[in-house]
């Protein structure tokens, strides 16, 4: 199942939030400021465990976190593509990010997973591009795998509507 908000996904209850991060994982702006803010240092000192292991986390990929303070069990920071053009790869980089977020949280006993608009903001992605690769790559992995809700939230109704359009649309 496929769900559609409007709201703050730092309120979202659900089993894992995905955090559109940056490779450093250290926190920033936009959706991975208000997840650190909101988780508290938590967050922070896993991802600083995930650092000392791995040196971050690649374009593509995807971690996994405590959830501290937020109404989640945890966070998936996934580190979205800076759109540069579109012949550089971002479509599968971008897909990457959702395909990769779900695996880690089936993995990880996940039945509900909330993402936000990954890359749409200061990496600059096209939004209506982003979302029909985001709709798409979870419709996909919803028919392959038993994953039971993937919410799609959107912080501001530009977004909002782009997503609405393309889920009601037929296939």
């Amino acid at each position: 199942m496929i769900e559609l908000i409007k709201g703050d996904i730092t309120k979202i209850t659900c089993d894992a939030v995905v955090n559109a991060a940056n490779s450093s994982l250290l926190g920033g702006g936009g959706v991975d400021g208000a997840i650190h803010r909101a988780g508290g240092s938590e967050i922070l000192a896993d991802c600083r465990k995930i650092i000392a292991r791995q040196g971050g986390c690649k374009t593509g990929e995807a971690v996994i976190t405590t959830a501290g303070k937020l109404p989640a069990k945890y966070v998936i920071h996934t580190v979205g593509p800076v759109w540069k053009g579109g012949s550089n790869g971002e479509d599968a980089q971008l897909a990457n990010c959702y395909v990769n977020s779900l695996n880690l949280a089936l993995k990880n006993g996940c039945k509900t997973v909330a993402f936000p608009n990954i890359s749409t903001g200061v990496y600059g992605f096209p939004k209506e591009r982003a979302a029909r690769i985001a709709v798409t790559a979870a419709q996909e992995f919803i028919q392959n795998r038993s994953i039971g809700k993937i919410i799609f939230v959107c912080f501001d109704d530009e977004n909002y509507k782009l997503y609405q359009n393309i889920l009601s649309s037929p296939t």
